[in-house]
């Protein structure tokens, strides 16, 4: 039988209740492993001897690798290249902010140096969106929750680790249950994330969306949206004729309901990439803002990025991008951000992020997240809760 990856929690937790091991000793191992890479089981102190036998027989430190790490030329991006134990390959993104460069309403924002990590839930993904690479590739398979959580663990080494991103390869709502007991795990010791660190970005698998507020209260939630109606939806993202919009913003404002009965009262983040002659019109714009009016949402504007000979789609040249701004601001008091892309040149931007393994070319491409560029200067996805 193959070794699991000691951070796939419900199959530790499992096997502990099976041998009648206090489940207390579990955070312990993870917090040796994060601490000792590659380490061998009978090096972590202190645990029943129960534990060293049943640690060899059923699992592993980690099940996955990191094939190789890619620094941006500025260092402010760092790619991962990491290798499943079934031979696919997955990628995360480290992103490096100093919220101090920014500002918010003219006055400096809040805290300093940290770092975000975008990651993978799935290797491949169905929803098949035309202006994204990995959407070409089809689907393949879903990660169990200890690969997510590795990703943060080879992450982790590498830099210290504030927030994490679902935004990387896959439908993180399509792999709903290792999802989640993931972030459960992130948010409890050796992790400790706040749950108000991390986001789901969607493109909207509504019982999904209806689910999370109880599962994971405090959680951030992003939509991709990238469209005000529902025919310019079906022809960019072909899994929008699953998600109707009238149903989908249903959900949402069940979701925001939800979250406004608890005090934080969190904003819905609208996900908007910017197709020239698409969806980057004026009127495309007063159509969102209609759309969203009475929602508390920041929408997110993303320039496209060109991902070669799949490219069907041109950006939206700076003019356009500023003037549906300014709509959604002026006219519908949205708040609204531009994005800025990180990483461009290791292919890390939004929607470039290609795998290259030498003699074999393209293997896969997933959609990283970069800051935000606009007046109000945001500069990762914690900055826009202020």
């Amino acid at each position: 039988m193959a070794h699991k990856s000691v951070f796939d929690a419900s199959a530790v937790k499992s096997e502990f209740e099976v041998a009648g091991i206090n489940p207390n000793f579990i955070p312990i191992i993870w917090k040796h492993v994060l601490q000792n890479p590659n380490c061998m089981w009978d090096e972590i102190p202190s645990l029943p001897v129960a534990v060293y036998s049943l640690l060899r027989s059923k699992f592993k430190p980690s099940t996955s690798t990191l094939h190789s790490a890619l620094d941006s030329i500025d260092q402010t991006t760092t790619k991962l290249l990491i290798k499943l134990k079934n031979g696919e390959f997955v990628e995360a993104v480290i992103m490096r902010y100093d919220t101090r460069l920014g500002k918010y309403n003219g006055k400096p924002r809040p805290g300093g140096l940290r770092s975000t990590l975008c990651i993978s839930s799935q290797v491949g993904c169905k929803m098949g969106c035309n202006f994204c690479a990995t959407g070409s590739m089809g689907f393949k398979s879903n990660l169990s929750s200890g690969e997510i959580l590795e990703q943060l663990v080879h992450a982790t080494r590498i830099a210290s680790i504030r927030n994490v991103v679902f935004m990387g390869m896959g439908e993180p709502l399509n792999n709903y249950s290792a999802v989640v007991e993931a972030i459960r795990v992130m948010t409890a010791p050796p992790f400790q994330l706040s749950p108000k660190k991390i986001t789901i970005s969607t493109v909207g698998v509504i019982h999904a969306i209806s689910k999370l507020h109880r599962d994971i209260p405090n959680l951030n939630l992003a939509v991709s949206l990238h469209a005000p109606v529902q025919e310019i939806r079906c022809q960019i993202m072909p899994a929008a004729r699953a998600f109707p919009l009238e149903r989908l913003m249903n959900a949402l404002r069940d979701y925001q309901a939800c979250r406004f009965i608890s005090p934080c009262q969190q904003k819905i983040f609208i996900e908007y990439i910017m197709l020239d002659g698409v969806n980057d019109e004026e009127q495309h714009a007063h159509q969102l803002g209609k759309l969203l009016e009475t929602f508390e949402v920041v929408v997110n504007l993303i320039p496209f990025n060109p991902i070669g000979s799949l490219s069907r789609y041109k950006t939206s040249d700076d003019q356009k991008v500023a003037i549906f701004q300014i709509i959604l601001r002026g006219t519908y008091n949205i708040r609204t951000t531009v994005r800025k892309q990180m990483g461009q040149d290791i292919s890390g931007a939004c929607g470039q992020l290609v795998v290259n393994l030498p003699g074999k070319g393209l293997v896969v491409n997933l959609p990283g997240k970069g800051s935000s560029r606009s007046a109000d200067h945001i500069t990762d996805i914690e900055d826009l809760r202020i």
